[in-house]
């Protein structure tokens, strides 16, 4: 069953038609991989998601309801979180404080964090953010300052505070960009920990074909704003308007 459906969704900026009549559909639970050449649409799509861009025409409908025109906020309280390609962390925090936050924030619904509110639930929500942390992978450093964290652990980081707010759904710009290989097994490793035992639907944009295919249960191809296959990791690397997508000509 579709939690998220695209349908016919059109950006415009200017002269440039950055999506054209985009459609998709995402299963509940599953992890969607979104891919495609540079400059095909993919993080204007994903922005589309989030209410940071509103389509010219279309619709998204996640969980039954339209989040175009919603702000940012109202998305996120509607159970959408989103992990940025450069991490959004307070580094001068420690790792169990930069999850602690976004808790708090979610908890109080209104995105304020209330210091009444905060002395109800201090105890309540750190355990839910070290419980968080250990499926991560960071339980053994909730004291480290965030800025001295290596690259791959401020992303995980990142993925905590998403996680931390229980979304129904969490959304991952380039999750493993500029990590090692090492980084990038265990950010895979990690991600589907999450999916197994969470049971969060993702939706991936990652040009990591290693990634994609090692997490991926579907696959939408994006080529100049619209999607051209939407199919299953096995049926993708050997599709023809894919190869020509990626290398100008589908007999390279």
């Amino acid at each position: 069953m579709a939690i998220l459906e695209v349908k016919g969704v059109n950006k415009r900026f200017g002269g440039l038609q950055a999506l054209g009549d985009v459609n998709l559909s995402v299963d509940e639970g599953a992890i969607h991989a979104i891919i495609g050449p540079n400059g095909a649409g993919k993080s204007t799509l994903l922005n589309c998601f989030i209410g940071r861009l509103i389509p010219d025409s279309g619709s998204v409908i996640f969980d039954g309801q339209n989040l175009l025109g919603l702000k940012p906020h109202q998305i996120n309280q509607a159970g959408v979180s989103r992990v940025f390609q450069t991490p959004e962390i307070f580094v001068d925090l420690t790792v169990l404080e930069n999850v602690m936050i976004p808790a708090l924030a979610h908890r109080d619904g209104s995105f304020k964090l209330n210091p009444f509110r905060r002395m109800r639930h201090e105890t309540e929500v750190r355990d839910i953010a070290v419980e968080v942390l250990a499926d991560i992978g960071l339980d053994t450093k909730l004291d480290m300052t965030a800025s001295s964290m290596s690259r791959g652990d401020k992303r995980r980081l990142e993925m905590a505070m998403g996680l931390v707010q229980e979304p129904k759904l969490l959304l991952l710009d380039e999750p493993t960009a500029g990590m090692s290989r090492a980084d990038t097994n265990n950010t895979i490793d990690v991600l589907k920990h999450i999916g197994d035992s969470r049971g969060i639907t993702m939706v991936i944009i990652e040009h990591d074909m290693h990634v994609v295919f090692s997490l991926a249960d579907k696959i939408s191809v994006l080529a100049q704003g619209t999607v051209i296959v939407e199919d299953a990791p096995e049926n993708i690397k050997g599709n023809p308007k894919v190869q020509e997508a990626y290398l100008g000509s589908a007999h390279e």
